[in-house]
């Protein structure tokens, strides 16, 4: 079972930058999508972004979307998630995830639904205002 370790996050104001990583432990990352998920106290687990396994493809929140950049690096078993112009309202703790896809002919639920999904422990995010 693929285990997943993430790292990068901490305390920035409102308007800064934050790159999380996620090393994962699985020889065959390859055959992995990998999603970024967001938890923030009080409230239910929520889809962030996906980066699908073959061909890269990329999937993102409303929320997030031309502000956060996820992207994979195969050879080193990792994935980003770089966030820019961050809000108080990004404030959570944020978990990898990886759901095996080998053939990567799924859509957009496959990707952004969390059944599925293998969850490492998090890295907390806190934007202050």
């Amino acid at each position: 079972q693929v285990q997943l370790v993430e790292s990068g996050g901490g305390l920035v104001q409102a308007g800064g930058s934050l790159r999380l990583s996620c090393a994962a432990s699985e020889r065959t990352f390859g055959t992995y999508a990998m999603g970024w998920f967001r938890q923030a106290p009080g409230k239910h687990r929520e889809f962030v972004a996906a980066i699908s396994s073959r061909n890269s493809r990329t999937f993102y929140d409303d929320s997030v979307k031309g502000r956060f950049t996820i992207s994979r690096d195969d050879a080193k078993n990792m994935v980003y998630l770089q966030m820019n112009t961050l809000k108080p309202g990004d404030t959570a703790t944020y978990h990898c995830a990886a759901k095996f896809d080998p053939t990567d002919y799924s859509g957009s639920y496959f990707h952004t639904s969390p059944s599925g999904y293998l969850f490492g422990q998090g890295t907390q995010v806190i934007v202050s205002s």
